[in-house]
């Protein structure tokens, strides 16, 4: 592997000349999975070809073309940029492939996926593979490895006209064998876009899907950003009851812990055919390159070979049905809205009216307090440590998303607002009200904080020592005037850039996150936010200092700092012995000072704007 944190990653080389604009896309649009800056392909034919294709007006076309011409940007047989490193791959040795149980990077090769979950079941998740658990009410039993969420999500693949067309032949060929989704699995079709839906129909392959389960729910973030709703309840109290490693398989491009469904414990991201496999197939436990998904109405056995299109069918329907008139139908009027967006009431104010009685958007408490001139950078003194984190905290594991309940923090708040529990939507819905979000933030129903004996979700200890959620113990902190710190492992806020990951963690009081080291854009948007990231030095790290979390965290030097300056920091323990190590201060650049000293970028800006007018 070669790590591309921070990287521009180009794709090049003669394979462009096979693959579409919209495989281009998909594998672009992953760059916060893989790391890099951002992930980009070369200005050819193929993306003229997709701008027409797609309704752009010809004068924009042209003008894309010389422009890449003229700057160097063209792909012909000349193109030859030069690279500060490269890597190259064969894209015959590509086989299908699904990710997870818990991270988009956890490649699995299709043929291998059944050896691999059971592997996760022995090695991650420590439980047997053949408990049997009746559901009531119905005819058959739950198992670790079933699939209870099945989804075809997501608007990076839902994009993808090939893959779209590819999965509705799949069910086409399947319910035309009498194989339909297994009756535990939950299915869902949301495309990022209504185009989708005129080329299925103009295909005739919607009602094949809606055949097999897979109706249209929507259009935008569904079941990957964990607004897929509750599965059955027979369902969720039976992988209760048998403590089962219940599973998803979606086309979102994440599927970080908890991030899906509390009560699906493994992931896996694939393509939105293969989705369809797994919801007929209803289960992990399966090498669908050679056992069967089924048996048709006569009792054969059907393979995934019997329902699988070639290529040359999805490109003939592709080029059927994705045409330049469906794309300007369906967004010539984009911007005005159906009914109800026209029917929404507005003020006539340069400033939002912001309603007082709405649990969905609240002013945010940024600006209170703020004066005309930026402070600046204070040490920090006798901080307590509010979670003590293991390596790979995501920024899901941190930012507030999907679904919860109600003896939550933010459930809790939601039921004194008299918001009955089927209205509670998810987190994501309610990301304009901050009450709700800063309850939210490190609440992730799998996240461990090492404070405590093995506790998982959003707990830690509070000022008297007992345990309680990070939430009131971050406000009864706030409430004594005590800083609080954060520490962590490797990689602290992997994934993708998430805003209240940075904005939650500043609201709940946390002045510094410290380290072993930090991805990229999380670490940015800490400075943001007006939170410190710091890093141990000389491989130290909170095990090899033994902490626990009861620790007092002093950090020096702070008033004087400069870009990646290192700082003393003093860590006295609950014995009164004092280790005094080195942090590497992650303030980058000589303009984030300034963002520190104003309190965050956002005071930056305004204060700036103020000064302007």
């Amino acid at each position: 592997q070669k790590g591309v944190v921070g990287k521009f990653v180009e794709f090049f080389g003669a394979g462009l000349d096979n693959l579409p604009l919209a495989d281009r896309a998909t594998i672009a649009n992953m760059a916060p999975e893989y790391g890099a800056t951002c992930g980009f392909f070369p200005i050819d034919d193929e993306t003229l070809r997709y701008l027409r294709n797609s309704g752009r007006e010809e004068s924009r076309i042209s003008l894309v073309e010389a422009y890449a011409k003229e700057n160097g940007f063209w792909r012909d047989e000349d193109y030859a940029p030069v690279y500060t490193d490269t890597l190259h791959l064969d894209m015959g040795t590509i086989v299908p492939a699904i990710s997870g149980p818990k991270r988009p990077q956890d490649y699995v090769a299709l043929d291998m996926a059944k050896d691999a979950f059971r592997n996760e079941m022995q090695n991650t998740f420590d439980r047997p593979m053949d408990k049997e658990v009746a559901v009531e009410g119905e005819d058959y039993t739950l198992s670790s490895g079933k699939v209870v969420i099945a989804s075809i999500t997501s608007c990076t693949n839902t994009s993808n006209p090939y893959v779209m067309i590819g999965a509705g032949l799949v069910a086409r060929k399947a319910a035309a064998l009498g194989l339909t989704r297994k009756p535990w699995v939950k299915t869902s079709l949301a495309p990022g876009s209504q185009v989708v839906s005129a080329y299925l129909e103009a295909a005739d392959l919607q009602k094949d899907l809606d055949k097999i389960g897979f109706n249209l729910v929507g259009y935008g973030c569904t079941t990957c950003i964990g607004n897929s709703g509750p599965i059955q309840a027979e369902l969720s109290k039976a992988i209760a009851d048998g403590d089962l490693v219940a599973t998803s398989v979606l086309s979102g491009n994440r599927n970080f812990e908890g991030r899906i469904s509390p009560d699906v414990r493994a992931n896996y991201l694939a393509s939105p055919p293969l989705v369809v496999a797994y919801a007929l197939a209803g289960t992990m436990d399966i090498n669908l390159t050679t056992d069967p998904l089924g048996q048709d109405a006569q009792g054969n056995d059907v393979f995934l070979k019997d329902i699988w299109p070639s290529s040359q069918e999805i490109a003939e329907l592709v080029e059927q049905t994705v045409t330049r008139a469906s794309f300007q139908s369906k967004y010539a009027d984009v911007f005005k809205g159906d009914e109800k967006w026209q029917a929404v009431e507005t003020t006539d104010s340069q400033t939002y009216d912001w309603p007082a009685t709405s649990t969905y958007v609240q002013n945010p408490p940024y600006f209170l307090g703020m004066d005309k001139e930026p402070g600046t950078i204070r040490n920090i003194k006798n901080a307590r440590v509010l979670a003590l984190l293991g390596d790979m905290i995501t920024t899901d594991h941190i930012s507030p998303a999907g679904s919860f309940k109600d003896t939550t923090p933010a459930g809790q708040y939601l039921v004194e607002r008299q918001v009955p529990l089927r209205e509670f939507n998810s987190y994501g819905s309610r990301r304009g009200n901050h009450e709700v979000m800063m309850r939210g933030t490190f609440a992730n129903i799998r996240i461990k904080n090492e404070m405590l004996d093995g506790t998982e979700g959003g707990y830690t200890k509070g000022p008297d020592g007992t345990q309680t959620s990070i939430f009131e113990a971050a406000m009864d902190y706030q409430e004594n005037g005590i800083p609080l710190v954060i520490f962590g492992g490797e990689q602290y806020g992997a994934g993708s850039s998430r805003d209240w990951a940075a904005k939650g963690t500043a609201l709940l009081g946390v002045k510094a996150v410290i380290s072993e080291s930090f991805e990229r854009i999380h670490r940015s948007n800490l400075v943001g936010m007006g939170v410190i990231p710091f890093e141990f030095t000389n491989g130290e790290s909170r095990k090899s200092l033994g902490l626990t979390g009861d620790e007092l965290v002093s950090i020096n030097g702070l008033d004087s700092i400069q870009p990646l300056q290192e700082v003393s920091c003093d860590i006295t323990k609950p014995d009164g012995e004092v280790l005094s190590i080195k942090l590497k201060c992650r303030i980058d650049t000589a303009i984030e000072i300034e963002y520190i000293e104003h309190g965050g970028v956002l005071h930056y800006v305004l204060r700036n704007l103020a000064k302007a007018s």
